[in-house]
């Protein structure tokens, strides 16, 4: 007995619409008459919407995947202008990474960024806001990455020394209790737990 393995079949250009989709477009390219030939293709359209509801309101993309299921080789009389067979084998551009070194990892990025933005902030009540606002945002981050309790004197080290001492913060500000922190991050997991079950 000979099986029909979808291994040992024609390799689909967009596997996602299905071989139908890919029969019906093969079988369209080799309808002689013009009219006929658009009238196929705009009916194979609908149906390729109908399969990909979030499609509809791009027709465009719908004609595109039309023109490279076919391998550009169905002619018929399009809305849109018909993709380039050289873009879909263009290599894309590299995706340009920041790859200076971070001081402290568990801090990340993002809060140099927020240390570099209030040291060039005007003095004021602003940037004493904002300087707390970091320090809280440096003890969460803290103690996701390390030990379940960290002292305040601790992060105001670390926010001193990231920012070569033009940061310091009054020894008097007290920042949330570690465990305060844990508990609403443990709450926070739970709620997004809950949401996706």
């Amino acid at each position: 007995m000979n099986y029909d393995y979808n291994t040992k079949r024609e390799q689909m250009a967009i596997p996602e619409y299905g071989r139908n989709i890919h029969k019906m477009i093969k079988h369209a390219c080799t309808i002689e008459d013009r009219e006929e030939r658009n009238k196929a293709a705009r009916t194979i359209i609908a149906i390729m919407a109908n399969l990909n509801p979030h499609l509809r309101d791009h027709k465009q993309k719908l004609w595109d995947h039309l023109a490279i299921i076919s391998d550009f080789k169905l002619d018929v009389d399009s809305p849109f202008e018909k993709p380039s067979p050289k873009v879909l084998k263009e290599k894309p551009n590299k995706v340009k990474y920041n790859i200076t070194p971070i001081r402290y990892k568990h801090y990340g990025r993002v809060i140099e960024n927020m240390i570099k933005t209030a040291i060039e902030m005007e003095e004021g009540e602003k940037k004493e806001a904002f300087i707390e606002l970091i320090a809280n945002h440096m003890k969460k981050c803290y103690l996701s990455w390390n030990k379940p309790q960290v002292t305040d004197e601790v992060i105001f080290n670390d926010l001193r020394e990231m920012s070569d001492g033009k940061l310091n913060i009054s020894p008097k500000t007290k920042l949330p209790d570690s465990r305060e922190i844990l508990a609403k991050s443990k709450k926070k997991k739970a709620q997004r737990k809950n949401k996706n079950q």
